[in-house]
């Protein structure tokens, strides 16, 4: 069974900051504050070995696709954006 806390004092830069994060994560400040205290208290670090592990494995997933060049991006863009039509007067 869970534990109620109360939280006394908190700087009122401090409570904003947790309710714009809130927000932005569409949690309720309670949620917000367990996820907060999960992400500190509970991460688990990854060794060295498993994180270059994880990286070879998502190299390989992305092996056959194009390098990004600076052509490559710059075409990207421009397919990407609509057209603008010249309107004479």
């Amino acid at each position: 069974m869970g534990v109620n806390v109360t939280i006394k004092n908190m700087p009122p830069k401090l409570c904003e900051k947790l309710k714009a994060r809130a927000a932005a994560h569409r949690r309720s400040v309670n949620s917000e504050v367990i996820g907060c205290l999960e992400e500190v208290l509970i991460r688990q670090r990854v060794s060295t070995e498993e994180l270059l592990k994880k990286l070879e494995e998502l190299r390989n997933r992305v092996s056959d696709a194009p390098p990004l060049t600076d052509e490559f991006l710059r075409k990207a863009k421009e397919e990407g954006r609509p057209r603008l039509l010249s309107i004479q007067i």
